[in-house]
């Protein structure tokens, strides 16, 4: 089956809720310092400053499914827009520090829906082929809406905006997320959701459109997959999707214990530490942003071939070595000049695998009636973690220096036997196969 116009603008737009999640989580790291010394600031303090945001995601995380379930993605992708625009507008105006933290907290609630219901809703319009592929669009949004955040810190930075310059940096996302939410109301309901909400002739006609020759046979496997009889009675937390719950929940620690947004969010002051300027580390910020955008693209056109596990596995490795390195700069204050060559390494292997392949594997590993509810607590043990991370991740490293890089890379070691033990491959299978390949049919 080839793709056609309609799959790929209904993923592009989808994933524009990616670009706008990579852009808000990372424009922060252009700012840090601005705001440490307006509201003066303690470690402590603006570790809360840059986790208010991450915290919003896991309220959002943890509730999108509800509003995903009863109105369906698309539409709750809008209440994620109008959200984004809220929290750009307002993080700009924002009088008092106080301010600034809730409309970060707003657009965190954003955040952590885009992060449910932009891959769900991808995944669920996706023909099995090219799955990976699309729904890693959505990270490739986000590690290019993190460039960009990259890219503008470096290019306000250079109109000498003064006092006001973290403003303009936080404000600008209020474009990129109107165009989001005019864009929605341009692309189709979700097959999957329709068919759950008995509205058959509808989920028909998506499938058509999409091209699928089969589409009658594809209609009937989701209605089967279904079982509408049964869908309000059926809980998440039951004992047979115990190993989908397994599967979501470690991906989503994982992907944090890797240390990836405490590093992105504070990778200006990173480099800080190593001596670099605050002009020359926006610059260096740009080329990490470059290389996770490039990665990823590699990544995307693999993922489909090699495999989702393969690429967690590789990617375990190269992450726990850049670590260790990094950590051994800031423990010994010896060679400096190789910390932006690590960094990139890091970056790169990381958005080569769990970047690239988190979205795709939560989405795919539950069946139809509980993806919703599933996707959440994916997505929330992921903003958990990153929350929790990033909040601890200023005064830890105030105090001790390389050892936080320590712990990430023993986290990725021990990620590496989890994966080759426990993580079954899934490229190349339907949604509905997926059900009867891990016993949950």
């Amino acid at each position: 089956m080839k793709l056609n116009s309609y799959i790929l603008r209904s993923t592009i737009v989808a994933a524009l809720g990616g670009l706008l999640f990579g852009f808000d989580t990372a424009v922060i790291a252009g700012t840090t310092h601005a705001l440490s010394a307006l509201y003066r600031l303690s470690p402590g303090m603006l570790g809360f400053t840059v986790s208010a945001a991450l915290w919003g995601t896991i309220i959002g995380a943890m509730t999108a499914g509800i509003p995903g379930d009863k109105y369906g993605r698309r539409d709750s992708l809008r209440l994620m827009a109008i959200l984004y625009v809220v929290s750009a507008v307002g993080c700009g105006f924002a009088w008092s520090w106080g301010a600034l933290v809730f409309f970060r907290f707003i657009g965190g609630l954003g955040i952590g829906g885009s992060s449910v219901l932009g891959p769900m809703y991808i995944a669920e319009i996706a023909p099995a082929k090219w799955r990976g592929r699309l729904v890693g669009f959505f990270q490739f949004n986000v590690v290019f809406g993190i460039l960009l955040a990259y890219f503008s810190n470096y290019v306000i930075g250079m109109f000498g905006l003064g006092d006001h310059e973290w403003r303009w940096k936080l404000a600008i996302a209020a474009f990129p997320a109107a165009a989001f939410l005019g864009l929605l109301f341009s692309i189709p309901r979700s097959p999957r959701w329709l068919v759950k909400k008995g509205k058959i002739a509808e989920a028909r006609e998506v499938l058509q459109q999409t091209g699928a020759t089969n589409y009658e046979e594809v209609l009937q496997e989701i209605v089967a997959s279904i079982d509408a009889e049964h869908v309000q009675h059926d809980s998440l937390f039951t004992w047979k999707y115990r190993l989908p719950i397994f599967l979501a929940v470690t991906i989503g620690m994982f992907n944090q214990l890797s240390g990836i947004n405490a590093i992105l969010y504070y990778l200006n002051d990173i480099f800080g530490f190593a001596g670099y300027s605050k002009v020359s580390a926006d610059l260096q910020a740009v080329a990490v942003g470059a290389t996770n955008l490039l990665s990823t693209m590699l990544a995307m056109s693999l993922i489909d071939r090699v495999g989702r596990k393969k690429l967690l596995l590789i990617g375990s490795i190269g992450t726990m070595l850049c670590l260790a390195g990094v950590a051994g700069i800031f423990l010994t204050k010896r060679h400096e000049h190789l910390l932006l060559w690590l960094l990139i390494g890091y970056i790169a292997f990381f958005a080569f695998s769990q970047g690239a392949v988190i979205w795709v594997y939560i989405s795919e590993v539950f069946p139809n009636r509980v993806r919703a509810n599933g996707q959440s607590l994916g997505s929330f043990s992921h903003w958990a973690m990153n929350a929790v991370i990033s909040g601890t991740f200023p005064p830890m490293a105030a105090r001790s220096g390389g050892y936080p890089f320590v712990f990430f890379a023993a986290m990725m070691a021990l990620q590496f036997v989890v994966v080759l033990l426990f993580f079954p491959e899934t490229k190349g299978v339907s949604l509905e196969e997926m059900q009867r390949k891990l016993g949950i049919a």
